[in-house]
């Protein structure tokens, strides 16, 4: 038996902000949506072009308030080919929340406060 990975979710509360994120701090795009019938809830995967890792975000129609994250520590990590000019993006977006030098990383942080690794391609 043998798994491999389809795709990680994260339920969003602004589901347009989010997607206006993801789209412009990291470049994914969607690929495909599903709502339900009666609108209680949408999903729309991501991609970035180049792997068929997704990442799922969830919306639910009757989330009246932010997520509370608490202490979770769990993020996504992002590879990039230019670390640089990444950087400098997304300083430039006001969206980098922790930076550790010694390790040659920083995360940024998406609109409902998920933590996202930015890490040099090898």
């Amino acid at each position: 038996m043998k798994f491999t990975f389809a795709h990680n979710n994260l339920n969003v509360f602004d589901l347009e902000k989010s997607l206006e994120f993801y789209e412009k701090a990291l470049g994914l795009t969607v690929t495909r949506t599903k709502e339900a019938d009666d609108k209680s809830f949408k999903l729309v995967y991501l991609g970035d072009g180049t792997t068929s890792h997704l990442l799922e975000l969830t919306w639910l129609r009757d989330m009246d308030r932010p997520y509370n994250l608490g202490d979770n520590e769990i993020h996504l990590a992002f590879e990039t080919d230019d670390f640089d000019a990444a950087y400098a993006k997304h300083k430039e977006m006001g969206c980098i929340c922790f930076e550790n030098p010694s390790m040659g990383i920083y995360f940024i942080s998406d609109p409902d406060g998920y933590w996202l690794e930015i890490v040099p391609a090898k």
